[in-house]
């Protein structure tokens, strides 16, 4: 585990909102959001911990509960009515320091295999990239995708020398489901001969994936082209064969009986294949054996 501060690991956003009825005269409803924020901070793994518990109106934080100082703090004039009474509450003061134990330390245990030391491997493809009004290539495209931890290194070589000037990168953007993404161009006029080589190093390889382009000659693209050709009219071929098989089997075969006598196949049962689980840093999908704060003792507001 890095040196470092986590925040929020296992933290717990909890929103209330009140809406008061609809005023006469069709006026638009006004509301309240009345929110509570648990957040855990870890120092060195959980060598040293400090839960903090913030109190949020209308976006406005009010009042908070740090373990540090072992009480509720006000943060403005409303807070300052809050803060005393959460603090006269004997019984609820009593269990305040040891979430630290019971919420913090607990969840970092249960959730680290989950989180911190979760590793997805990247897929990497090089494209070239034409310019929008002539069909000389000007770029090299990089793609990196699908990857965890979002810390990533991506470099270009051209005929094996590191290429720094001409490289443009987008920032690395998160796919919705725990994986990243990033773009990085090479800005050239590919040359034949030349080699042109991404390089992209990450926590989850044991050594760097090297994506190798050249720029190829008139006859490898005919050829790959008459390869293609081939491969798809061999595929259309194969398919009107089939498909006259298949009807003359139904239609006067002897699959399961004699000559005009029509088969009858087994309904099957449609199945579904579904994708691996997008994971949503939601309640319901956090591993078993998660602990949550005690968050309805947000809304004793008196």
């Amino acid at each position: 585990m890095e040196t470092g501060r986590v925040l929020g690991a296992g933290a717990v956003l909890v929103a209330l909102v009140v809406l008061r009825a609809h005023p006469a005269g069709g006026e638009e409803p006004s509301g309240e959001l009345r929110m509570g924020e648990a957040e855990c901070q870890y120092l060195n793994g959980t060598q040293r911990v400090r839960y903090v518990q913030r109190y949020i109106h209308n976006r406005e934080q009010y009042a908070h509960f740090d373990s540090d100082v072992g009480l509720h703090v006000a943060d403005n004039p409303l807070g300052e009515i809050q803060a005393k009474h959460y603090n006269s509450q004997t019984q609820f003061m009593e269990h305040r320091p040891a979430e630290v134990d019971t919420f913090c330390r607990h969840n970092y245990e249960v959730l680290t295999p989950f989180l911190t030391e979760r590793k997805v491997q990247p897929k990497v493809r090089v494209t070239p990239m034409q310019s929008s009004s002539l069909p000389q290539i000007k770029r090299l495209a990089c793609y990196v995708t699908g990857f965890y931890p979002a810390e990533v290194e991506v470099k270009w070589f051209h005929n094996e020398w590191e290429d720094t000037e001409r490289v443009v990168s987008t920032d690395v953007i998160p796919n919705g489901d725990w994986t990243y993404q990033v773009l990085v161009i090479l800005e050239t006029t590919p040359q034949r001969g030349d080699t042109y080589t991404c390089q992209v190093e990450h926590v989850s390889l044991q050594h760097p994936v090297r994506q190798r382009w050249e720029l190829q000659s008139d006859s490898t693209r005919s050829k790959m082209l008459m390869g293609v050709g081939g491969f798809a009219l061999g595929l259309i071929f194969l398919a009107l064969g089939l498909g006259l098989y298949v009807r003359k089997k139904v239609s006067g075969g002897t699959l399961g009986g004699g000559p005009g006598m029509k088969t009858h196949q087994p309904d099957f049962i449609p199945y579904f294949s579904f994708p691996e689980q997008e994971i949503e840093m939601h309640q319901d999908n956090y591993p078993n054996g998660v602990h949550w704060p005690p968050l309805r003792r947000l809304f004793s507001l008196r």
